[in-house]
């Protein structure tokens, strides 16, 4: 996936799968598959989610601070340790979202994550700017693996305007037992798999025309973390395991 550098607002919205089949046709009309994607704008994405011990950036996410921040390592569709994956930091401020990242090494990657490798600026990365803020993100943090999210994902760019994108994310799932993304998308569905989260992606304000196909559907904008949702479910999911235990 192309671009470095991305500053856009997001609204996001959670739907009903066969409001997104029917929203997803009528957008064909007006804007143009994402060209990263299939011959329908379809493609799938896994990424690494980092925090501290003490969950700084969940709970930066969970309380809406103004400002808060994530640190990812992601890869689009099939990937191997050869090929190249995305750090990516992702900031948002009251609602405006600002993303940085650069393409490395998945191998690499890990080894930088290990604690293997030399001085960030010895590691060969597309942007070592960009790679020594995310370095130091990681650092102050004290930033380590956290779990790994994957969904499937149609995306749709604007004709006349290409900062406009509308995405659908389905077949969300979440796992932390297997923190390697090349491993592929499994895991357990942490979003309703008959449910659908819509983003708008506009650089200033949303096109009057999709404003009123977005009302008259009746999609709702709603709070949807990918982050901090598969996070708690992960946590259900290890205090049940607890408690199996401690019963037999």
């Amino acid at each position: 996936m192309a671009g470095e550098i991305f500053s856009r607002y997001e609204l996001k919205y959670l739907i009903p799968f066969h409001l997104y089949e029917e929203l997803s046709q009528i957008l064909k009309t007006r804007m143009v598959y994402d060209k990263y994607g299939d011959s329908e704008g379809k493609y799938n994405i896994i990424s690494l989610y980092f925090d501290s011990a003490d969950k700084k950036i969940y709970y930066e996410t969970r309380n809406k601070r103004k400002y808060r921040q994530k640190l990812r390592l992601r890869i689009y569709n099939k990937a191997t340790l050869e090929d190249n994956a995305y750090f990516e930091v992702k900031k948002k401020y009251k609602n405006r979202v600002n993303k940085r990242r650069t393409s490395i090494k998945l191998e690499h990657a890990y080894q930088y994550i290990d604690n293997l490798l030399g001085k960030h600026d010895e590691i060969s990365v597309s942007n070592q700017q960009i790679f020594g803020e995310i370095d130091s993100f990681r650092t102050l943090y004290n930033l380590v693996p956290e779990n790994i999210v994957s969904y499937d994902r149609q995306a749709f760019v604007g004709v006349d305007d290409p900062d406009l994108r509308v995405t659908f994310d389905y077949n969300l799932r979440c796992r932390k037992d297997d923190l390697h993304i090349e491993h592929g998308p499994h895991g357990t569905h942490f979003v309703d798999p008959n449910m659908v989260v819509l983003e708008v992606k506009v650089d200033y304000s949303v096109p009057l025309w999709l404003s009123r196909i977005l009302s008259e559907l009746g999609c709702r904008k709603g709070s949807v973390s990918k982050f901090c949702t598969s996070v708690d479910l992960l946590e259900e999911e290890e205090v049940e395991i607890m408690m199996q235990t401690i019963e037999r």
